[in-house]
């Protein structure tokens, strides 16, 4: 088994009213599954700034980073069980500004859902998604509405 260090990653949880921004993942893992913008927390890079830089990259969207919702330890591993994967993220609530989202970077697709949609996992999404969403809607800051 690989014992290289996680890798720390930043998602941007972004509500809008009713609906909840999402990318289409291009590449694994998860490719071609819905998730929250997101990637690699560079070095001297706060997980804060990370999610609003990466959410900016992936979707053209321009948003405010407010607070940590939670983090994700994910730990992916091949058949015979060596390490593939380990990535640590930081869920972050964004507050939208201003754009609207176009696929760049490594989104493939990048759009609005509705909040419902996404609580009742109807749609092929990355694990933890409608979890996050739930903890995004419960935090004061969310602006939901």
């Amino acid at each position: 088994m690989s014992r290289s260090a996680p890798v720390l990653a930043a998602l941007a949880v972004l509500v809008r009213g009713q609906e909840v921004l999402l990318v289409r993942r291009r590449n694994e893992p998860d490719a071609g599954l819905w998730g929250y913008p997101g990637g690699h927390v560079e070095p001297g890079e706060t997980a804060l700034a990370a999610a609003a830089r990466e959410l900016r990259e992936e979707t053209g969207v321009v948003a405010e980073p407010l607070d940590y919702l939670t983090n994700l330890d994910i730990v992916l591993r091949d058949d015979a069980g060596g390490l593939r994967h380990h990535y640590f993220l930081a869920a972050v609530l964004c507050r939208y500004l201003s754009g609207t989202p176009q696929a760049a970077d490594d989104a493939e697709d990048a759009g609005w859902f509705p909040i419902p949609r996404i609580l009742a996992r109807d749609l092929p999404m990355s694990a933890d998604v409608d979890r996050l969403l739930r903890a995004a809607l419960a935090h004061p800051g969310c602006g939901q509405g």
